[in-house]
């Protein structure tokens, strides 16, 4: 069995590797990217790497940058310049108000507004006094894999060119019903010869507004000769522009797709989550046992605390052991002479009286300070004094001095 198993094995590995060759290529070939992302960046069919990197052959004398920031923050743009562009070209263009009101004021200034989407806030389209169809969108909603070919062409005039430029590739375009004529130039239709693209002359500048964004990426531009139509779109925009900048602001600012009108925010990854009721309670559970768990570890682990005995006073012990060693020596004076020692260190140190001289004056002086009888201190002074004249000392004469000092001790 041993020799058989390392061939099994091998044969297991190859047989995956082949399935991941094989099927791998296959699947690659089968399945085509369609997120709509209309970045910069992106070389997926529905980004807009071409655009993008064709505005340096577009405008070979402007500085081309990119903005992330809402109307009114731009780090590129300034209010109170002319001859700059801003092109916006997102799915949604979901601006309130404010934001409205701040590309407008830009605008009058003598710089060019260009956007292209497919879908507009309410406030936009107020401002603007348009109406916009959204039929076509909601069908393409409906429908997973929508195939349908968007068809553009440009007015002439003001372009020389009128043909219809395609694709089969996804659709995504809206169209104007209503209008005002009087300040609203028409340059552009769809499908069915419905106006999909815009002029408004604001102050001294330009506002364009265009429906059919998928006409900005990579697969409708690299189809044929599409590319041609995307340069007669941007030559609208004055060639004395100094700066172009590319904005993806509205990308990050969408709403639902079911919601054109914008009251509706899209949904987060966390409700959409949530939406599924077996995934949502899969999650809480989750979600309560790493909080539970997180606060069971959070609790205190105290080590042991052993029993810690009182310090025992060992300076105390050698006293006494040195007392009774030279009580059983016998050696009651030199006993004294420790006891003494003892004494006038005490007084030295407590009442801060000189004990050089052993006399009255020391007697007075200590009798005043502790209020012990003067007589008492006299017989202790005394018999310290007398203590190396003495040729011995007897017990009875140390058990008599011990009695004294344990005496003073106590009273002073």
């Amino acid at each position: 069995m041993r020799k058989v198993t390392p061939y099994i094995l091998i044969g297991i590995i190859l047989t995956a590797a082949a399935l991941l060759i094989f099927t791998g290529d296959n699947e690659q070939r089968k399945v085509l990217d369609e997120r709509m992302s209309f970045r910069k960046k992106d070389k997926i069919p529905y980004g807009t790497y071409v655009a993008f990197e064709s505005l340096n052959s577009l405008f070979p004398t402007s500085s081309i940058s990119v903005n992330s920031s809402s109307p009114g923050n731009w780090d590129s743009l300034s209010f109170y310049e002319n001859n700059q562009a801003l092109i916006i070209v997102s799915p949604f263009f979901f601006a309130d108000e404010f934001e409205m009101k701040k590309l407008i004021r830009f605008a009058e200034n003598g710089n060019d507004v260009f956007i292209s989407t497919a879908m507009l806030s309410e406030d936009a389209k107020n401002t603007m006094s348009f109406g916009i169809s959204y039929v076509d969108v909601f069908q393409m909603v409906a429908r997973k894999n929508p195939k349908d070919t968007l068809k553009v062409r440009l007015e002439s005039p003001p372009f020389t060119d009128n043909k219809t430029y395609r694709y089969p590739g996804k659709r995504f375009d809206t169209y104007f019903f209503r209008m005002d004529t009087a300040i609203t130039t028409v340059l552009g239709t769809g499908r069915d010869e419905d106006t999909n693209f815009v002029h408004l002359k604001a102050g001294k500048g330009n506002l364009y507004l265009h429906l059919a964004p998928m006409a900005f990426t990579n697969y409708f531009l690299l189809k044929g000769d599409n590319i041609r139509y995307y340069e007669e779109v941007l030559s609208v925009i004055s060639p004395r522009t100094k700066k172009v900048v590319w904005d993806e602001y509205y990308l990050t600012k969408r709403r639902s797709y079911n919601s054109p009108s914008g009251d509706e925010e899209s949904k987060g990854w966390l409700r959409a989550l949530f939406s599924y009721p077996a995934l949502k309670w899969a999650l809480l559970t989750a979600i309560f046992t790493l909080l539970l768990y997180v606060l069971m570890e959070m609790r205190r682990k105290q080590r042991y605390i052993p029993v810690i005995t009182k310090p025992r006073n060992d300076s105390l012990d050698f006293v006494k052991t040195i007392g009774r060693l030279y009580y059983d020596k016998g050696d009651h004076k030199n006993l004294c002479r420790k006891m003494s020692a003892y004494f006038l260190e005490h007084v030295r140190n407590r009442y801060k009286l000189a004990t050089g001289n052993l006399n009255d004056d020391l007697v007075r002086n200590l009798q005043f300070k502790t209020g012990v009888n003067e007589e008492e201190l006299r017989n202790i002074v005394y018999f310290i004094r007398d203590i190396e004249n003495a040729p011995s000392i007897s017990e009875h004469q140390l058990a008599h001095f011990h009695k004294q000092l344990e005496s003073f001790y106590s009273k002073a």
